[in-house]
């Protein structure tokens, strides 16, 4: 097993969702039920995962994790797109925030490679 918190791409994930719940408290109180609660999952099943997954005793299920993880990232990242085009968020802020979901998305597709790689299982 592993400790999640010491791993950099769940810290980077962690406080991407701090960022974006911040910034859904601007969004249209009407969206509270659409695009502001799947932005809320989206975003905090990043760290999520990726602290589930260190909890797996095989390299195999924390890739698995680490795979839904990023699948999160495209969610996530289409759900700000989206949240640009509607001009419920500032295109500035949408870019910093792909920004940061395409590094995390670089770590967890290392990392990825890294466990299905690895010859051993911890």
């Amino acid at each position: 097993m592993r400790n999640y918190k010491q791993l950099q791409v769940w810290e980077k994930s962690h406080h991407l969702t701090l960022e974006i719940y911040k910034e859904l408290t601007v969004f249209p109180k009407d969206e509270i039920f659409g695009l502001i609660s799947q932005m809320k999952r989206s975003s905090s099943s990043i760290p999520t995962n990726i602290a589930e997954g260190a909890g797996r005793f095989t390299n195999k299920d924390f890739a698995r994790f680490l795979s839904i993880a990023y699948g999160s990232c495209n969610e996530l990242e289409y759900q700000i797109i989206l949240s640009v085009d509607l001009r419920y968020l500032d295109a500035n802020n949408g870019e910093n925030l792909k920004e940061k979901i395409q590094e995390i998305r670089k770590m967890l597709y290392a990392l990825i490679n890294k466990l299905n790689n690895s010859e051993t299982d911890h």
